[in-house]
């Protein structure tokens, strides 16, 4: 019993404590430039070490949720009447309608100084992780709309590109796991694979890697269905035989067979996957007429296409000069780096990336902007991001006014600790410049249809460019020659759950 109060004695007297050097702490951040969490973590460190109390007996205390804290916490809520108004307004709200700064809906116009002079109509992925053959294939057909004046709804086949990425996604999965058959089933690598093995998301060698080998169709030729535009249930159905056949090559293998063997049943696996893909996709057409009005409705009609010819001979985008750089703070700039069994085609182009500094990455995407040439690019849309105006702005909500809190994890923070990471991709069509050339904010083609922002098209700060851009898309003739030649240099191999690759990785 002594024990017990001398405990809470101790803990009371450090409550106390806490208490006179929390004061001092507001005080200190507000006359200098340290922040919050770390003047706490100074003070407390110096209670601390004027107090009789050990590691054992702080643990006791406040290791632990007790009635006690849970009071404490109470008081100190109900103490500042904000938090009331703050509560009242949230639970029956949605928070970002109340957290909206007006300011920052404001500031974020839809003036560009630099500016495509022509640009495609918004698309709409709907109910799939399409986003990166969206912006691809948003990025190729502005070359066929210059090209032939036609309107601005054009638009080139994303199932096409859809059906031959699942396709081949299902035959890469495989050929993985014959590769790991050999491990635990519970390794972790395994387990990340099984995750979601064809998964709608990808990246910017996987689209190269798609048009390489199949070429480009208009969505004409093979337009969308219900399961391109809601992949949910295709996807189901895929994965359920994908993690079959997977046990199944675990099992035979264990038991004996060849791989040669294995290679073999898998070719008739791969039957079940397209007569699924077929089903609910349709198949893709071999050769096709392209028939289309132009702006001043004279037809443009060329017949006895194949998917290839269509991408040499009209689309004529040089696609393989492209190249990925990267902003990864964890990692050290001017390197090369790779992300282990990535990809969707087996014998394709691997992935590579050149990490490199935001300030670099800004630079050369003004540059190709001001040239004329739209910019893909990789971020984390779902942070400070807007829907209903379309904007990606750090200060869009606040939340120190609504909850009392900030953010203090950096760039590099955040990757490592699971908080960030590349999960959309869109297209830079523009950027508003200052009187220094300094950009203020960039304009962005989504996805998502037009109903938000300006007929589908988002602004995005430069701030918000400097947190969480990842990755543009460059013609390797605009990248400086000592970062493309990083490109011939063996790359650094990060894991396959690496955040660098998120945009084509499991849910």
């Amino acid at each position: 019993m002594g024990a017990q109060n001398s405990r809470e004695e101790h803990a009371e007297t450090f409550d106390e404590k806490r208490a006179e050097m929390m004061a001092i702490v507001e005080q200190e951040v507000l006359s200098s430039n340290m922040s919050l969490a770390n003047s706490q973590e100074k003070y407390l460190s110096q209670a601390m070490a004027t107090m009789d109390l050990n590691e054992k007996q702080v643990k006791e205390h406040y290791s632990r949720l007790t009635p006690r804290a849970l009071d404490k916490f109470s008081e100190h809520f109900w103490h500042d009447k904000k938090n009331q108004l703050a509560m009242n307004a949230v639970m029956n709200n949605d928070p970002t309608k109340i957290m909206v700064n007006p300011k920052a809906a404001i500031d974020n116009r839809h003036v560009f100084n630099v500016k495509l002079e022509v640009e495609g109509a918004a698309t709409n992925q709907k109910q799939s992780g399409r986003c990166w053959i969206f912006a691809g294939t948003n990025v190729l057909r502005l070359a066929v709309i210059r090209k032939y004046k036609l309107n601005d709804d054009f638009e080139l086949s994303q199932n096409f590109l859809f059906f031959y990425d699942k396709l081949e996604k299902a035959n890469w999965f495989l050929e993985n796991m014959i590769d790991l058959a050999d491990e635990d089933i519970n390794d972790r690598v395994v387990q990340y694979l099984l995750t979601d093995p064809v998964g709608d998301g990808g990246q910017w060698q996987m689209f190269i890697n798609l048009v390489e080998k199949y070429g480009v169709v208009p969505k004409s030729a093979f337009p969308e269905t219900v399961a391109s535009s809601s992949t949910g249930k295709l996807n189901w159905l895929v994965t359920v035989k994908l993690r079959e056949f997977a046990a199944q090559i675990r099992k035979s293998l264990s038991d004996g067979l060849s791989i040669n063997t294995i290679r073999v049943i898998k070719e008739e696996m791969m039957q079940d996957i397209y007569r699924i893909m077929v089903i609910y996709l349709g198949e893709p057409p071999a050769k096709f007429d392209w028939e289309i009005m132009d702006k001043s409705g004279k037809c443009v009609s060329v017949l006895g296409l194949t998917p290839k010819k269509f991408m040499k001979d009209i689309v004529e985008y040089p696609i393989a000069e492209t190249m990925s750089l990267i902003n990864d703070p964890r990692n050290t700039y001017s390197r090369a780096y790779t992300v282990a069994r990535l990809g969707n085609i087996v014998g394709g182009g691997d992935i590579k990336y050149v990490n490199t500094t935001i300030a670099t990455m800004k630079k050369l995407a003004i540059d190709v902007l001001k040239s004329g040439t739209p910019v893909w690019f990789g971020c984390d849309v779902g942070q400070f991001s807007n829907g209903s105006v379309g904007s990606m702005d750090t200060k869009v909500f606040d939340y120190k006014l609504t909850f009392n809190v900030e953010f203090n994890l950096s760039k590099a923070q955040r990757l490592l600790y699971g908080e960030s990471a590349m999960t959309h991709a869109m297209v830079f069509t523009g950027v508003h410049l200052d009187k220094d050339n300094a950009p203020i904010r960039w304009r962005v083609e989504n996805s998502w249809s037009d109903a938000s922002g300006e007929k589908g098209f988002w602004v995005m700060t430069d701030e918000w460019f400097s947190e969480f851009v990842y990755q543009v898309v460059l013609e390797k003739r605009a990248v400086p020659k000592k970062l493309v030649d990083l490109l011939d240099e063996k790359p650094i191999v990060l894991p396959a759950y690496d955040p660098m690759g998120a945009l084509a990785s499991p849910k």
